[in-house]
């Protein structure tokens, strides 16, 4: 499946909710962990993404 900016934006957006959610309910700490990770590689994925569709160089090229 081939991923838009626009879904990968949208996924980062919906992240973070989640992560403040499971933070704020007391989950447990691997979950909420698991989610800011998941929240902040989404992030990183965008920008790197941006940066590159701009001409600019990312953090890593894979």
């Amino acid at each position: 499946m081939r991923k838009t900016i626009a879904g990968m934006i949208q996924q980062a957006i919906d992240a973070q909710p989640c992560y403040q959610v499971a933070r704020d309910a007391g989950q447990p700490a691997e979950e909420v962990e698991r989610l800011r990770l998941q929240a902040e590689s989404l992030y990183q994925a965008v920008t790197e993404y941006q940066l590159r569709a701009l001409g600019g160089e990312s953090a890593t090229r894979h």
